[in-house]
């Protein structure tokens, strides 16, 4: 019982990735306009779900999103003036991977420059660290030093024992 009740939570935790979006009915009878379709959609930030393309989603806006690229496909526009017409109409926030363009500049930028600083961060605290380690190999104790140290441990434990 528990082996079939461990298999329903995996079917059931998977189902939904198993849908397929597209429905029959949007498909294009043209295989080669289809896959440009295909392409397209994937490429397309559902505005519900907002980080899965339209492709993937199963939203009433998903689906109207990719009948429109269909009959934006059907009407003869190329795929960048397909894109162009989405972006016109919804913002640069439909596409999945945002234009490298003025303002969205840092969006392509922070993530490298995170990594370079945090390079760089690390590299000076290890010449720190390696520049210090001399100063901390000055500072042992000389062997006089411990037997003094280790004399009065000694001396402090005897002088604690109740008599």
């Amino acid at each position: 019982m528990k082996r079939f009740l461990a298999m329903l939570a995996v079917l059931l935790t998977l189902a939904p990735t198993l849908a397929l979006a597209v429905q029959p009915d949007e498909i294009m009878a043209d295989p080669a306009k289809e896959a440009r379709a295909r392409a397209l959609s994937r490429e397309l930030r559902c505005m519900v779900c907002q980080n899965q393309s339209i492709d993937d989603s199963d939203a009433p806006l998903a689906r109207d999103l990719r009948l429109l690229v269909r009959e934006r496909i059907a009407a003869g526009a190329t795929d960048r003036q397909v894109i162009d017409y989405l972006v016109a109409r919804y913002g640069e926030f439909v596409l999945l991977k945002p234009r490298l363009e003025g303002q969205t500049l840092i969006l392509w930028l922070l993530t490298p420059l995170v990594l370079l600083c945090g390079g760089l961060a690390l590299w000076i605290y290890s010449r720190r660290a390696r520049a210090a380690a001399p100063e901390a190999a000055s500072l042992a104790l000389t062997p006089e030093e411990e037997a003094r140290l280790e004399k009065l441990i000694a001396d402090q434990g005897s002088a604690e024992k109740p008599v």
